[in-house]
């Protein structure tokens, strides 16, 4: 998706000028600050098509602002360029909703295909829910692209990503699926740390539909996970 808006929020000069001049040698149109502040005002301004952040950043840090952006558009691909490279702080990342965290030093190759990968998964994931009506799910009614589930008078709204996966276990209910074909279709990768959180994903999941007892997501020791409605 060529000539696809990034904002790009970096305060390594140094690094931000290489890797601005590489994604627009690629295509991209790049709008680029240093400081979370600014950062913040472009979200609020303008639409962008894909974000990566820094985490570690002057005034307002990389997860205040997936955050907003979170809070804005449940659906835009998010990616973390960071030096905070424990397990921990990847997961936190992800938990936020980005769709990928990215260790410093990375190769500017594997970003482009990354921002690739995203951008069209994305027109693809909005074309599909966009023709998706309401799911009977048990005793809940599911719209995916309104990512809400109903169940009486009581709305549920889920993150964009919480929506994708559990329409995917419902696409294929009483199918046991492997953990790396629903990492690969949800996620867009097997990393191990996207594996950690797919686990919270699924959790969530389960505390949500709870309220109708019938509906079950059964974890299959060492293969992955199948959703089931008695």
């Amino acid at each position: 998706m060529k000539n696809a808006r990034i904002l790009y929020v970096e305060d390594d000069l140094t690094l931000s000028f290489v890797t601005r001049d590489n994604l627009e040698r690629a295509g991209y149109v790049v709008d680029f600050c240093d400081d979370g502040n600014v950062a913040s005002e472009k979200i609020a301004e303008k639409k962008y098509d894909l974000y990566i952040l820094d985490v570690m950043l002057p005034k307002i840090d990389g997860y205040t602002l997936a955050r907003k952006i979170r809070s804005r558009d449940e659906s835009v691909p998010i990616l973390f360029l960071s030096a905070k490279s424990t397990m921990d702080d990847r997961i936190y990342g992800l938990q936020l909703g980005a769709d990928d965290y990215i260790t410093k030093p990375f190769s500017i190759e594997e970003l482009i295909l990354k921002i690739e990968i995203f951008l069209k998964r994305n027109t693809i994931d909005t074309g599909r829910v966009q023709k998706e009506a309401a799911l009977q799910l048990g005793g809940f009614s599911f719209t995916p692209s309104q990512q809400q589930l109903v169940l009486g008078t009581n709305v549920q709204s889920l993150t964009h990503r919480e929506a994708q996966l559990l329409a995917y276990l419902l696409r294929n209910k009483d199918h046991i699926l492997k953990r790396d074909d629903i990492l690969m279709e949800v996620w867009g990768n097997d990393h191990f740390f996207a594996s950690r959180s797919l686990d919270v994903f699924i959790s969530r999941l389960r505390k949500i539909l709870k309220a109708d007892p019938s509906i079950r997501i059964e974890n299959i020791h060492n293969i992955g996970y199948r959703l089931t409605i008695q």
